[in-house]
């Protein structure tokens, strides 16, 4: 059962692919949307074709998640947070603010603008949504919460699926530490999908999503999307269970092992570490 009340949905990383197409169908919908992309011309462009606010934010800098956060708390209430931003790079680089640019891009900026933005989404008893990654399984299940920036063994694959097994441990924690405020978590795994993801990466992965053979290993943005905006419009307890990760409409399991919920607290802890200037 859908919940069919109309909604106030930030979406980041909506100037492209999953994020552009969730936020035309929830603006079909008749939610109101509001757009956060990092290219001013792409982001302009698709809030224009669909009416709705935007604004603009690079997670590879963190005074832009910063004022991202002050400008969306401008807003009388925020039912989902989609943190659907991110991306892969091709070498290990550190950000202006010191951190490894895939662990900040994916990771560390997300828990940032959410932190941010709590007493807001648990005043609005919001969703908060991550865009994880079947990589987590793929290439995170020798995650190490002591590394959460892949200082140690770093390969574009290794770091990517580690940052989104984080996105997904972020997700558990968040619902255990605040889940009685009234904020639902939850991750999803989109799929391999046909966008401009992994132009920044290495050779193969950009000849696997910027060649013809992407028609053979991808799926549509559109068809992404659905996986996302089920989880926007749906309800709590109902459509989805807070502190899941789910492909489709079933969970999906992690290869890494967590059960006592140790790496997720270490993780969360870490990244508090990181921000201790912003939080």
């Amino acid at each position: 059962m859908e919940n069919q009340t109309k909604k106030t949905v930030v979406v980041t990383g909506g100037s492209d692919g999953i994020g552009a197409s969730a936020a035309r169908a929830l603006v079909k919908e008749g939610h109101r949307v509001i757009l956060v992309g990092r290219n001013p011309d792409k982001t302009a462009k698709i809030a224009a074709e669909l009416g709705c606010p935007y604004h603009l934010a690079d997670y590879a800098r963190l005074s832009d998640v910063v004022r991202l956060a002050a400008e969306l708390a401008e807003y009388d209430r925020i039912d989902v947070l989609a943190n659907n931003a991110g991306g892969a790079q091709k070498e290990r680089v550190l950000t202006e603010d010191g951190f490894e640019r895939t662990f900040q891009i994916n990771l560390l900026a997300q828990f940032l603008l959410t932190r941010l933005l709590l007493d807001k989404l648990a005043a609005s008893r919001a969703t908060v949504i991550q865009t994880a990654s079947i990589a987590a399984n793929l290439f995170g299940a020798d995650f190490d919460p002591a590394d959460p920036e892949s200082e140690e063994n770093y390969t574009p694959f290794r770091a990517y699926g580690r940052a989104k097994l984080g996105d997904v441990l972020f997700t558990r924690e968040l619902q255990k530490r605040c889940g009685d405020r009234g904020i639902s978590a939850v991750a999803f795994e989109p799929g391999v999908v046909r966008t401009n993801f992994g132009s920044e990466s290495t050779a193969f992965v950009r000849f696997c999503y910027h060649t013809p053979l992407k028609y053979l290993f991808t799926i549509s943005p559109e068809k992404s999307a659905r996986r996302l905006t089920r989880l926007a419009v749906g309800a709590p307890g109902a459509d989805f269970t807070p502190g899941e990760f789910y492909s489709e409409k079933k969970p999906y399991r992690l290869k890494f092992r967590d059960p006592d919920g140790s790496a997720a607290a270490s993780l969360w802890d870490a990244c508090a570490s990181r921000l201790t200037k912003y939080l």
